[in-house]
């Protein structure tokens, strides 16, 4: 029995080792990026900050469906929909300010948990294909959101405000200025240190939200989330309610994602109303295996090495590839590239891994 322990740590501990590779390897890659692409230092650490507290709680939102055994949750997207519909609101109905931010937050949270609700319902019906029925779910909420702004703003859906519509009277811009919200949070508590500016304040709330889903999973709630994640069918013999946990992970991980995404348009001051949800699962996503981040074992530290690492190198790739090719054009594909292949790597890391933990 004693043997079977010590093998069990050894293994544990080996697999742990080729786990860090990957953020090894990301690590690697940014140095050379840095160096290749001729920024300096200062550059790129302000760039990542502002990713950081850009990004930062939408990679948090990933944490939960992990431990609930439900891999990487896609429908993210649907958190960052709900957040826009409520920014969209608020503007067609012309509230300014701490009071509109405070209304866009409410109903986007109430969204969330009912589509939260309505994703995790579907996913209780296909245990064990939940980031394949996430990625889908992502494109159909997408496709449904573009249909009502899109088509419904100005025949079914009256509007109040004349500037966000088109000039035929149906449909919202492409671009929806939110100049009255940009940074409403992000300029408290600035510090200067030579030419870095840290957010202080929205470092903060980062944090915050960190230590939130940190208390969340190791409450009796985390508890249940983590024996579900373990085996469905062990959790069930002890009494645990296995679809309710896996669908109250859902919605808290699409209640953080929309509180995410918020904290994003209103740092960059404008909605790109049809694309600006667009990928936010996928950089979520790469960020987060990029920290060391397995499908079945994430925590905190994998989101913010991550977050670091990836960012680092989404900011610096594409110039790296400028000068090392004298091409712009190919020096942007490297975005997509780290992106996308942040994921294909990582996963196949993880693969490599499970197969050796079960030989």
């Amino acid at each position: 029995m004693e043997k079977n322990n010590m093998f069990s740590r050894l293994k544990g501990k080996k697999l742990n080792s080729e786990l860090n590779i990957v953020p090894l390897v990301f690590g690697v890659l940014c140095i050379v990026g840095i160096v290749f692409s001729g920024v300096s230092v200062n550059f790129v650490i302000n760039q990542v900050i502002i990713r950081f507290i850009r990004n930062g709680v939408m990679v948090l939102a990933l944490l939960i469906p992990i431990a609930a055994g439900m891999g990487l949750n896609f429908a993210v997207t649907i958190g960052a929909i709900s957040a826009q519909i409520g920014l969209l609101l608020v503007l067609d109905w012309k509230i300014g300010g701490v009071k509109g931010i405070l209304l866009a937050i409410i109903i986007g949270v109430v969204l969330s948990i009912f589509l939260g609700n309505l994703i995790g319902f579907c996913l209780n019906r296909v245990k064990g294909k939940e980031m394949i029925t996430t990625i889908i779910m992502g494109f159909l909420g997408t496709s449904i959101y573009h249909f009502i702004f899109m088509v419904g703003y100005g025949t079914f859906i009256k509007p109040h405000n004349e500037e966000m519509i088109l000039s035929r009277g149906i449909g919202v811009r492409n671009m929806v200025d939110l100049e009255q919200y940009r940074n409403t949070i992000d300029k408290i508590w600035l510090m200067k240190i030579g030419k870095i500016e840290i957010p202080l304040f929205m470092i903060f709330v980062v944090i915050l939200f960190a230590f939130v889903i940190k208390y969340i999973m190791n409450s009796r709630l985390g508890q249940k989330f983590k024996a579900v994640g373990e085996s469905n069918e062990k959790a069930e013999i002890i009494g645990i309610n296995t679809s309710a946990v896996r669908r109250n992970a859902i919605v808290i991980s699409t209640i953080i994602a929309c509180l995410g995404h918020i904290l994003f348009l209103q740092n960059i001051g404008m909605i790109n109303v049809y694309t600006g949800h667009l990928n936010s699962d996928i950089f979520s996503c790469a960020a987060l295996l990029a920290g060391g981040a397995t499908i079945r074992s994430a925590n905190v530290r994998n989101a913010f090495i991550g977050i670091f690492l990836f960012h680092t190198l989404f900011v610096v790739s594409p110039l790296a590839g400028q000068n090392l090719f004298s091409n712009a054009a190919l020096g942007e594909y490297f975005r997509s590239f780290v992106a996308y292949g942040t994921i294909a790597f990582a996963l196949i890391m993880n693969v490599k891994n499970e197969k050796k933990n079960i030989d």
